[in-house]
């Protein structure tokens, strides 16, 4: 198929709100950035020029993966050369920080750093692993019966499983996380009976709240300077430790607050001029909140969910199991990131460091997010070509 004429099958709904994520980040970015770097004797559009470099590289991924060959993506060797890759990476993170603990930001080594840039390669896992996992279940569907799930699924989920404990032990607990879920979701949607999946999620839902109720009952004292531990704490108590961890969320609350239905006005935060930590990042929801009030928040996050539906919508219609779980991967990483940013901004979960896709600051997850999202339309433009094709047979 041409350039071209791939062109005439891209769907509109995914392109028109990914691009328009895009632009308003870029916006954000700039917003949330420009005030600290300016008090700070720095150039003001440092963060929006990286934001701006960074919409453009990932806006090549996209269309990469959208001109490609679905067939590429389906090799054997290719999709375990992104698995080894994988590999490498993580491990050579556990390994830099047993040799160079220095290199670690708040205790965790999460990123490589390569001259001007650096690497996250939790970023790169998110789409081997799906890509991997919807590779060993469209040839292994149909032997998810009951009596053999065991032995099918046994090889691939230590596999991944591996993957995400080396997340775990940078440790990335908001990245294993998502990483977790999206195996999770990917797993059940590959033909594994209900019960399964049910039991799962039952005893995950109950045993969360109980650990939350836990630790607010019984303080751990020996994990007080734990950093992680105190993140919880900070969480669960962000007010009375509002001097030791809280300010983050406290001053969340006080952005959402400032901003009520219609915001003060783009540009016109109060609480990124250095009360809010990193407003251009974690917190740049809370920024849009102050600026472009309740109204902004639920256009930005409109778009980005009526994205994750039309992903969803079209594994549904998908004609083979790997396009399926691709987009439902796609859709879940999407939606996952968004949710536990959302969370973590109104407090209903710890912080985790997790950004908001298209929207946060971030080279990595940008390139990640749009190779997705280009992949995702490469297989909604190859399901209409195929659909016309077989309209035009019945025709003749």
């Amino acid at each position: 198929m041409g350039i071209r004429k791939k062109f005439s099958y891209l769907d509109y709904y995914i392109a028109i709100p990914f691009l328009l994520l895009i632009a308003v980040g870029i916006v954000m970015v700039y917003s949330a950035s420009s005030d600290i770097l300016s008090v700070n004797k720095i150039d003001p559009t440092s963060y929006l020029r990286r934001q701006f470099f960074w919409a453009l590289a990932g806006l090549f991924f996209a269309l990469l993966a959208f001109l490609s060959k679905l067939s590429f993506w389906q090799n054997r060797r290719v999709v375990m050369l992104g698995i080894g890759i994988t590999f490498a990476l993580l491990i050579f993170l556990v390994f830099l920080k047993i040799v160079h603990p220095s290199s670690a930001i708040n205790g965790a080594v999460s990123w490589i750093p390569l001259g001007p840039i650096n690497i996250q390669p939790l970023e790169i896992a998110k789409i081997t692993v799906i890509i991997y996992l919807a590779f060993i279940f469209n040839k292994r569907g149909q032997n998810l019966e009951r009596g053999q799930i065991f032995n099918n699924l046994l090889g691939p989920v230590v596999l991944v499983g591996l993957i995400t404990l080396l997340i775990l032990l940078q440790p990335d607990t908001g990245g294993a996380s998502i990483l977790a879920l999206i195996i999770m979701i990917m797993i059940f949607s590959a033909g594994i009976p209900i019960g399964f999946g049910l039991s799962f999620i039952v005893a995950v839902s109950g045993l969360l709240p109980l650990l939350i109720n836990i630790l607010k009952r019984f303080p751990i004292a020996v994990l007080e300077k734990n950093y992680r531990y105190q993140r919880i704490l900070s969480f669960l108590y962000p007010f009375q430790r509002e001097q030791s961890g809280g300010s983050q969320l406290v001053n969340s609350y006080l952005a959402i607050n400032n901003g009520g239905w219609f915001g003060r006005g783009l540009g016109n935060s109060i609480q990124k001029k250095g009360y809010l930590p990193a407003p251009y990042t974690d917190f740049i929801l809370a920024i849009i909140s102050e600026e472009l009030g309740v109204i902004g928040v639920l256009v930005v996050l409109g778009l980005l969910f009526f994205l994750i539906s039309r992903i969803v919508l079209i594994g549904m219609r998908a004609h083979t199991t790997f396009r399926t779980l691709v987009c439902y991967g796609v859709a879940t990483m999407l939606f996952v990131q968004a949710s536990f940013n959302i969370a973590g901004v109104i407090g209903m979960l710890p912080i985790t460091g997790v950004t908001l896709p298209f929207i946060s600051y971030g080279g990595s997850s940008m390139l990640s997010a749009c190779a997705a999202i280009g992949l995702v339309l490469n297989i909604s433009g190859t399901e209409k070509a195929e659909k016309q094709f077989q309209e035009m047979r019945k025709v003749q």
